[in-house]
This record gives structure tokens, C-alpha cells and sequence, in this order.
């Protein structure tokens, strides 16, 4: 028997409610636009129009991985941030919006001069960051990094979908263990939650999500508190490192940060630390 848009999308959002997927609705809806290859709008306007039986096959398996607990990102291989469609795949950490403020830390450390930097980005991942300041500072020179070849993979096909494959260059490396001086910023969204906390992130992304991109030790420091000194010896005088971080590790961190010049935390719009900044003597 064909089933309607409308009644395809309440049973959606029926089964995702039993199975305590969080936003339901949005999951639901989210979904059948990805099947449909629609907008949001489309989904109302058309409540009446019948799903053919592939459209509802892949619904179903869609709607059964996200029961499960697998983003609904990897489910649609896309995730939007800067205002750029990315392509994402378990093999990359999903990008947030939080991590948006690492890119307005950068515009605001750098103000209106924005020609000629060098910028490096560590733990680039999908290339999110790389790319959001690719396209804020078109005559910068930036480097992006990662230790997993299949993350890369995904940063450049992300970079040749947005046209900035010529842009930025892609090194497969240990933080910055292979890049040479100097840079202007060097800035990361690196693995900064605690091994001892796991049991308090989300099941979906301590299941799901690339285990490195997300623990960062026992306590959640031990990467950045490699990254740092690297940091500061590829940095020019004044330049900026500007990490994305918890608030549980923003105090540790910022004692790392002795000898720093203008160490700041800046939270994000629930008022949580995100972001810790400081510029190089």
C-alpha cells in the first residue's frame, strides 16, 4: 500500500521518539529531505505526494542506522558550518557550530590587515577550520594537518568541492611536527575531553566518532600540552595560537600557557569556555 509524505513522516518521528533519539522531528524531517534530495518546505507543501518503494526503503534504513545511534551526518554525508556544505564521514569529527568561534577569534586578533598569513591548522579533520579561513583570508598561505590519511582524504575533497584545493596545503603529520616557520596563527580543535569522562559524553559520539579526534588523554590535556611548545617555536613573534576547548581543561590549559602573552578564554553563547587565545612574546 503506498504511504504518504505526511504519514511516512509521523511514523518517522513516532519511532525516533520510542527510541529516545534526541530532536526527533528535526531527525525525522532531516532524513526524508536527504531521501527526497528537498528542502524543508517541500515537505509541507507536498504532505499528499507518495513515496515510491526505493524512496521508502531508503527512508526506513535511514531512520533504522539513526535509531541506532549513528549521526544523522553520516547518515547524509553532509554537515554545514561557515556557510559551506562539508562532506563528512565517520571518519572525521563532525563539525559544531561552537567551533565557529575559532574562526572569529582569528578575524578578531587580525582585525582589517588581512593579507600575506601564514596559518596553520592542526587536527584539520574535514577541514573545516582550514577552510572557513581560506575563505576569510584569501591571500593567506595555510597548512592543514592530520595524522589520519582518511580524514585528509575527506579535508581535500571538502577543499576541491569549495574551490580552495589551491589554496591550502595538506600535510599528514603529528601536530606540526613536519611544518617550518614562521605562522601568523596557528590554531586546532584538537581531542580535548578526558578519558576519565567518558561516561559523560554522548553515546552517539563516543560510539561513533573518531576516538582520537575526541579523548585527548587520561585527562584531556595531553595533546594540547604537546602542541603547545610546537606552537611556539613555529610562531612569529606576536603571533596567535587559538585553541577550541572544554570547560572542564580551560583552567589546566591556560597554565600551560605560562609565558604567553594575553592569555584569554572566551566562552561561547551559553557562556561556557571555547576558546583559549595567546600570542607568542
Amino acid at each position: 500500500m503506498p504511504v504518504q509524505l505526511k504519514q511516512a513522516l509521523n511514523a518517522a518521528v513516532s519511532r525516533l521518539t520510542a527510541d529516545q533519539v534526541p530532536s526527533p522531528q528535526m531527525n525525522a524531517e532531516l532524513l526524508l529531505r536527504f531521501v527526497l534530495s528537498c528542502d524543508r518546505a517541500y515537505l509541507f507543501a507536498h504532505p499528499e505526494r507518495e513515496l515510491t518503494a526505493d524512496e521508502y526503503s531508503r527512508y526506513e534504513a535511514a531512520l533504522a542506522e539513526r535509531a541506532r545511534g549513528l549521526p544523522a551526518q553520516y547518515i547524509t554525508g553532509h554537515q554545514e558550518f561557515w556557510g559551506m556544505d562539508l562532506i563528512v564521514t565517520p571518519a572525521v569529527l563532525i563539525p559544531r557550530p561552537e567551533t565557529e568561534h575559532v574562526i572569529e577569534t582569528v578575524l578578531e586578533l587580525q582585525g582589517s590587515d588581512r593579507d600575506h598569513l601564514r596559518i596553520a591548522d592542526v587536527g584539520t579533520g574535514s577541514g573545516c577550520i582550514a577552510l572557513a579561513l581560506a575563505k576569510e583570508f584569501p591571500n593567506a598561505e595555510i597548512h592543514a594537518t592530520d595524522s589520519s590519511l582518511q580524514a585528509l582524504e575527506i579535508a581535500r575533497a571538502n577543499a576541491a568541492r569549495h574551490q580552495l584545493e589551491e589554496r591550502i596545503h595538506f600535510h599528514r603529520t603529528d601536530l606540526l611536527a613536519t611544518l617550518t616557520p614562521p605562522f601568523d596563527f596557528i590554531v586546532s580543535n584538537p581531542p580535548y575531553v578526558g578519558e576519565s569522562e567518558e561516561g559523560q559524553v554522548q553515546l552517539e559520539v563516543r560510539k561513533f566518532e573518531p576516538r582520537s579526534a575526541v579523548f585527548g588523554g587520561p585527562t584531556g590535556t595531553e595533546v594540547i600540552a604537546r602542541l603547545i611548545p610546537q606552537a611556539r617555536s613555529l610562531l612569529r613573534p606576536g603571533g596567535a595560537l587559538v585553541l577550541e576547548v572544554s570547560g572542564t581543561i580551560a583552567d589546566q590549559v591556560l597554565a600551560l600557557l605560562k609565558g604567553w602573552e594575553q592569555p584569554d578564554i572566551i566562552p561561547d553563547l551559553q557562556q561556557i569556555p571555547r576558546v583559549i587565545r595567546a600570542r607568542k612574546p
